[in-house]
């Protein structure tokens, strides 16, 4: 009888474990990860809007060389991906200084929020590049993504941007669409609410190795 009670206590602890946390301000998971501050973005301060008028001159040009050259893709959602060289070197010619952040051991990753990690007046800014299709915007699917990790690439207090492109097929080139951009967005996120979804997951040591629990059952060459 203890057996069993014990294995529905512990059964109700994991479902407690994986219910999903809704509704978390960003900037409290940021310094929570980091140690660092969501600095609010406030138009009032003239920095800030002296930023914004920057962070626009970026989202116009870049909006255009992507709807100029257009970018060939056979797979939507990999065109996020390719838009950041378009705003990157646009944000070099606006002396912003862009680049790949990387955590407190300096190793550069672009996997993984944020994108873009630039200066404004010699202050740190950092920046996300997204792209979004008209027809879904409103719906619930999800679209932004970031995980804790020992080398988290956010290091410094700053404001956190979303430069997102509003992008459309415009024909195609073999068995690639050619997408372009007709409207931009930027987005101050310290206020963003998130979720937390758990998982369980396991590797291919614990797979294949026969030393993780998986048992082989058949194997062979072909």
């Amino acid at each position: 009888m203890a057996d069993k009670d014990y294995v529905v206590r512990l059964g109700n602890v994991i479902k407690q474990m994986l219910t999903p946390l809704k509704d978390i301000p960003f900037n409290l998971v940021i310094e929570s990860l980091s140690g660092c501050k969501v600095i609010p973005f406030d138009l009032s301060v003239p920095y800030d809007k002296e930023l914004l008028e920057k962070l626009k001159l970026v989202a116009v040009e870049s909006a255009k060389r992507i709807s100029t050259n257009g970018i060939e893709s056979d797979r939507p959602n990999e065109v996020g991906n390719y838009i950041e060289p378009f705003v990157k070197n646009t944000m070099n010619e606006q002396g912003l200084e862009p680049a790949t952040p990387t955590g407190k051991e300096k190793k550069k990753k672009s996997m993984g929020y944020p994108d873009i990690i630039f200066q404004f007046k010699g202050e740190y800014q950092y920046l996300e590049c997204k792209t979004y299709n008209i027809k879904n915007i409103d719906s619930t699917q999800r679209s932004f993504f970031f995980s804790p990790s020992e080398d988290f690439k956010v290091i410094h207090d700053a404001h956190h941007f979303i430069l997102s492109l509003e992008i459309f097929i415009d024909g195609g080139k073999g068995i690639k669409n050619i997408y372009r951009c007709r409207h931009w967005k930027i987005l101050s996120i310290e206020n963003l609410l998130v979720d937390v979804k758990h998982e369980f997951n396991s590797n291919n040591k614990r797979i294949y190795s026969g030393e993780g629990g998986a048992t082989l059952l058949a194997e062979g060459n072909i």
